[in-house]
Order: structure tokens, then sequence, then C-alpha cells
């Protein structure tokens, strides 16, 4: 697959902005926060055999852009987000778009899924891989370090983990809500290849994602919510809030100026 451009990504972010202003949603900080790596995914390692599981549902915007970003979904699919009767609603569905194979974001049970996708391809004899995209905030459930123990016992080598820390959650920061940080030191003490980068670094991204082990890997993707856009980095408020024009247009400003 064609190496991701700079250029590619910046269209991306704007065409982010752009949908969730026009719907008037907001998760637009978790969003960004995901979409560098997401876009890596999708662009250079995701092949038709390959599964994607998209654990944090609330990026179900940086979800579709992706999928816009490598001709899955069209402009005028994108308009309709969060709109009635969309194909796109503010979490994945179950069915209706191809590549999106369940509907998540009731946080803590993507993990799980992965899991037995991996699984089944693994007894299936097939060689796809299974990417699980989480939150760092999801590592507060008990049901995903359940599915951890799972994924370790089965030793599921074709199985990548990448975890968007952005230390920001619906309430505040993971640290004050119910603290696992460091959260890598907590993973390093799982039979998994656990890797830290720059969740921003198209290249750090790029290569972590290359390697191969006999184990599970985690990626955990060192992020800022609200990435690019000034006055949304780092602030929980734009977990939840919708763009004024004004907002949009200095995002915009922000995004070109990067």
């Amino acid at each position: 697959m064609p190496k991701l451009s700079v250029e590619k990504v910046m269209a991306a972010r704007k065409r982010l902005l752009q949908m969730h202003f026009e719907s008037g949603v907001g998760h637009i900080g978790g969003n960004l926060s995901a979409l560098d790596a997401m876009l890596v995914v999708f662009n250079e390692f995701l092949s038709k055999e390959d599964h994607f599981v998209l654990s944090k549902g609330h990026a179900a915007g940086a979800l579709y852009i992706a999928l816009w970003s490598i001709g899955k979904l069209r402009q005028d699919d994108l308009a309709t987000f969060h709109q009635d009767n969309t194909l796109l609603p503010g979490h994945p569905p179950a069915n209706g778009i191809p590549g999106i194979s369940f509907a998540t974001g009731s946080l803590g049970h993507g993990l799980s899924l992965a899991a037995g996708t991996a699984l089944a391809l693994r007894l299936k004899c097939q060689d796809g891989r299974t990417y699980c995209f989480m939150s760092d905030g999801e590592w507060q459930e008990g049901s995903t370090w359940e599915a951890l123990i799972f994924v370790c016992h089965q030793r599921l080598e074709n199985l990548t983990i990448l975890v968007d820390h952005n230390n920001l959650q619906g309430f505040g920061r993971t640290q004050e809500v119910a603290s696992m940080s460091p959260l890598w030191t907590k993973l390093q003490g799982f039979d998994i290849e656990v890797q830290i980068v720059d969740g921003h670094d198209l290249d750090a991204v790029r290569n972590a994602l290359m390697q191969r082990s006999d184990r599970p890997r985690i990626i955990v993707l060192k992020s800022v919510k609200g990435h690019g856009v000034r006055f949304m980095e780092n602030e929980m408020a734009w977990h939840y809030l919708p763009l004024t024009t004004e907002q949009f247009q200095a995002a915009i400003q922000d995004i070109e100026s990067i």
C-alpha cells in the first residue's frame, strides 16, 4: 500500500471538522486524537483479509473519515453523518457499512470482540489480522482486563491493540477519575509486547505497526485530545461540544497553519 502523505492527513482532519460542524455533533476532541493513527492503519496496513474493531465507539467520526480516505465512503455519505435514517450514526452501526463488523461504543467491550475475531481467524486457518482501537479510559473497565487475560492465554499473535492515550475522558483526566497512570506499566505485567509511541507521528505509528511478534501486541499512542486545534487541545469540554461557525473557521485555520 502507498505511504500516507501529510497532505492527505491534513485533508482528513479538515473533513472531520467539516462533518462534525455541519451535523452539529460533538466528540471532536477524541476523534482528533485518534484520527492520525487510524488513517495509517486504514491507508497502509488494513487488507481485505483483516478486521478493524473500534472499541472507542465515540470516535466513529474518525472511522468514517478513514473509510472515506480509502474510497469506502463517499462525500454524500459523510453529509448524512448523525442525521435521521443515516448509515453513519454517532457510534459505529452493526450493519450497513462494509468493514464495520460490530456496533460499539458501550466502552469496555471492543477488546473482547476483537479477541474473538482473532481467535476465529486462527481456527479457520485464515491469514487475516485483527486491529482493535481503544481509549485509555476503557482500561478502567474490568471487562477489558478479562479480555486481555483471554488474549494472553490464547496467545493471539494476530491481534494488534492500539490505545488512544490522550489522558482525558468524559468526566475529567483519567488520573483523576480512576488512575491507571502510567498505563503501560500495568500492561507490561502481561505476556504481551508493549510499545509506546507518539500517536501523531506518522512514521512512529507506521514503524510500530510494521513490527510482528509471536505474542499479542499493544501500541500505546501518546496523543492529544483535540490535536491540531489550539483551543481544543487537552480540554475536556471538547469531549462534548459542537462547533460554532466562528470556532469552525478558527479550527480550519489552525489545521492549515500546521
